[in-house]
């Protein structure tokens, strides 16, 4: 098949493009507001940007499903420049779906999910304390997108590994099995890897 989107009629009961772009790993942001008070949610469309140094970005589209307000995370990004970014183990996967609620401006998801908030050395935000990374990121852009949507990019300035997970002087992801985001409502765990060399390399 071939549709051309936002033109086409693809004929298929949902859109398959978050399907297409899969696996995708989740950003667990975490935020202050200007008063101090913690959120934090889920987004998909998140990766690392660069590494030297290292920039990580994620993208919000549209508002609150249900609420006549901006979302949290991007506000509060706009008004103190920093956040924190928490990588989903498969064993946190039921408290990432709870803080992923649509919920009104104050609420705090951490109680909402029964998380700890963790102390941040470098910024104010605090970080899931329970996730086996979690890093520290000031703000450096944010880029307008089509359709009311915006995509930050920030500056890992501090990062935290949970000792547990580094073996042989390396980090072993399949120790804590990241979550990543399908299309639908589909996730997968990375539970094994394997290795290659590029050409020319030994």
């Amino acid at each position: 098949m071939f549709y051309r989107p936002n033109i086409d009629d693809h004929g298929l009961p949902h859109n398959p493009f978050k399907t297409i772009v899969a696996p995708r790993p989740i950003g667990w942001i975490s935020t202050l507001d200007k008063n101090g008070n913690a959120n934090l949610a889920p987004y998909s469309f998140f990766n690392g940007v660069q590494d030297v140094p290292p920039m990580v970005m994620y993208s919000t589209t549209g508002r609150k499903i249900g609420l006549d307000e901006e979302k949290d995370s991007l506000e509060n990004i706009r008004a103190t420049g920093e956040f924190c970014v928490s990588i989903v183990s498969s064993d946190l996967q039921d408290a990432m779906n709870i803080s992923s609620a649509h919920a009104p401006h104050g609420d705090d998801e951490y109680a909402h999910a029964g998380l700890t908030k963790g102390t941040s050395s470098v910024i104010k935000a605090p970080f899931v304390a329970e996730a086996p990374v979690s890093m520290e990121c000031k703000l450096f852009q944010e880029i307008a997108l089509p359709g009311h949507a915006f995509m930050i990019i920030g500056e890992v300035v501090g990062i935290h590994i949970q000792d547990q997970h580094i073996k042989d002087g390396l980090l072993d992801i399949t120790s804590y099995k990241p979550l990543a985001r399908l299309g639908y409502r589909d996730y997968a765990a990375v539970t094994e890897t394997f290795s290659l060399n590029r050409p020319g390399q030994t």
